[in-house]
């Protein structure tokens, strides 16, 4: 098991989700499943009807899948509020790499379009899933950009053969008042977070979920996972040059990434995993707050039905008639 994993399950067990048994927490999927869920279904032959369709994603990311062409040309759109901050980190070339001969001309209003004819798709297995799994990562592997672009500047700095790279804070608002930072050093790489609650309810939540993050490292068997760090309203000494205003909504988590943790190897899925921190922070924070409120409806249920029971038999009064007489109504 990685260290990821075991700092993962270590938060699982301290704030149960949607279950009254202590299970392992959900881990978002890193793809967009209704775009693997079309792709499979148009390879396969099952729906080759005529498409056209908005899929809405995390952080305000809108895909625009159509056929406006042919039934078997797919294309498929996207927009992002920070698009054009992750093409200043590589998001262009990381495009180029993986989507080279999908890449066309971008649609009206989107920022970058993959035109795949399906008829020319591979018909092994093993390319077909591949690729629907490409495809499905595109928002991924653009907010990878910043993360590939900082591992190879710490790379530089340990090759004494180079002159050290000039190395910035990459900042992307990639959300309404909330973004993410990158930064290489001569040993590690940060990353920030920046998430706002907004809801009384979700402080509360919320700090304990990212209290048990920074405490969870103290435990033996978590030594080497990466570093996490807990503040709020105030942004970390990192930060200061940016002139954040104090904000009592604003929380700021810090990951500090050492060369163990994006050894090629495990780079992948460092980038993945880091990526969809804040998604899904506030997902089971949503969840923790359902179960809470489902045991608090139980336990109210209980008390009804508690003082149902304890309600006293009233005794049948005694009347008196006029003459004097008594008798009882049943």
């Amino acid at each position: 098991m990685t260290d990821w994993s075991i700092l993962r399950l270590r938060v699982a067990f301290y704030v149960p989700a949607c279950k009254a048994s202590r299970s392992v927490m959900i881990l978002l999927d890193y793809h967009n499943v209704i775009i693997k869920d079309c792709l499979e279904s148009r390879l396969k032959g099952e729906k080759l009807d005529a498409l056209d369709m908005t899929i809405v994603d995390f952080d305000g990311v809108i895909y625009h899948l159509a056929t406006p062409d042919s039934k078997t040309v797919l294309h498929i759109s996207l927009r992002w509020k920070c698009f054009n901050e992750l093409v200043a980190y590589g998001a262009q070339e990381v495009l180029k790499r993986e989507y080279s001969e999908y890449l066309a001309s971008p649609e009206n209003g989107f920022d970058t379009t993959l035109v795949i004819d399906l008829e020319k798709v591979p018909a092994d297995e093993e390319t077909r899933t591949e690729l629907i799994q490409k495809i499905s990562l595109l928002k991924r592997n653009l907010l990878a950009a910043p993360f590939e672009r900082a591992f190879a500047e710490q790379e530089q700095f340990e090759d004494e053969s180079k002159p050290n790279p000039k190395s910035e804070l990459m900042a992307v608002h990639y959300r309404e008042e909330e973004a993410i930072y990158v930064k290489s050093n001569s040993d590690r790489v940060t990353v920030f977070f920046t998430t706002k609650f907004k809801d009384e309810t979700d402080k509360v939540f919320g700090k304990v979920f990212l209290q048990e993050f920074v405490d969870a490292r103290r435990r033996p068997a978590l030594q080497n996972a990466p570093q996490v760090l807990y503040a709020t309203r105030e942004p970390p000494m990192e930060l200061r040059d940016l002139n954040l205003q104090p904000d009592e909504d604003m929380s700021y988590v810090t990951f500090v990434l050492f060369p163990r943790h994006f050894n090629r190897e495990v780079r992948e899925e460092t980038i993945s995993r880091v990526q969809i921190f804040r998604d899904y922070l506030h997902y089971h924070i949503k969840c923790s707050k359902a179960y809470m409120h489902t045991r608090m409806r139980a336990r109210v249920s209980d008390f009804l039905r508690v003082l149902n029971r304890a309600k006293p038999e009233i005794a049948p009064a005694e009347k008196r008639t006029a003459s004097g007489r008594t008798f009882r109504r049943n």
